[in-house]
C-alpha cells in the first residue's frame, strides 16, 4: 500500500540557515515536532549543521542526541571527558545532550546530521539506507526520510540532496536511494 498523499516534502532550498551564537557554524532545521516549537519546546528536532570551527556544543538538558557525519574529514567529540572519533560518514553516534561536549575538527569544516529527542517522551531510531527498501511506518509513529547524499525517490516523490519527506500515516512506503538516505523513526513513549 502506498500513501503518496500523506508525504510532506521538505525541500532543502526552502530551509533558512541559522547562525550559531558562538559563530562556529550554521544550522538548518529539517523538521521538528511540534511544528514551530523553539529549542526549549520540541519533542523531536532534526537538522543539518555546517560546522566551521572547533568548540563546545550547546547543552540541551533532557535531550538525547544522535549525530552523523555527512561531509568532511570528521571530528573528535569529547563527551563527559571521553573522546569519540566521528571520522567515517554515515555512522550514527548517540550521546546525551546535557553532557559536557567539545568538538575538535579533524581536517576542516564538516556537515553533520543531528537528531534530538526529548528524553522519556520520544525515542528515535536512525538508519542509513543505500539500497531500495520498503519503509514501514507503524501506528503512532512518524518517519522522516532525509536524503544525505545523491538523490532518492520516496513513494514516487523525487528527493534531491538534503531534501526530506515526512511520513506520518501508518503504512508501507517505497524508498529508492541513489546515494544515502537517513530513515529516522520517532516513537512517542507518552501520549502526544
Amino acid at each position: 500500500m502506498t500513501n503518496t498523499r500523506r508525504i510532506q516534502v521538505l525541500r532543502a532550498s526552502e530551509r533558512p540557515a541559522t547562525p550559531w551564537l558562538n559563530g562556529g557554524g550554521v544550522t538548518r532545521e529539517v523538521a521538528g515536532f511540534p511544528a514551530g516549537a523553539g529549542l526549549d519546546g520540541f519533542d523531536w528536532r532534526v537538522s543539518l549543521a555546517d560546522v566551521a570551527t572547533a568548540g563546545p556544543f550547546s547543552p540541551f538538558p533532557g535531550i538525547d542526541r544522535v549525530i552523523t557525519l555527512v561531509e568532511g574529514a570528521g571530528m573528535a567529540l569529547t563527551v563527559n571527558g571521553a573522546e569519540q572519533l566521528i571520522d567515517a560518514p554515515f555512522r550514527p553516534f548517540a550521546f546525551p545532550g546535557d553532557a559536557a561536549t567539545d568538538c575538535r575538527l579533524l581536517g576542516g569544516p564538516v556537515v553533520d546530521f543531528n537528531v534530538m529527542t526529548r528524553r522519556g517522551r520520544v525515542e528515535a531510531t536512525v538508519e542509513l539506507v543505500s539500497t531500495p527498501r520498503t519503509v514501514e511506518v507503524p501506528a503512532e509513529a512518524t518517519v522522516l526520510l532525509v536524503c544525505l547524499a545523491g538523490s532518492a525517490v520516496a513513494d514516487g516523490t523525487p528527493l534531491a540532496r538534503h531534501d526530506a519527506a515526512l511520513l506520518d500515516a501508518a503504512g508501507s512506503y517505497e524508498l529508492h536511494p541513489d546515494g544515502v538516505t537517513a530513515a529516522v523513526t520517532f516513537r512517542f513513549r507518552t501520549a502526544r
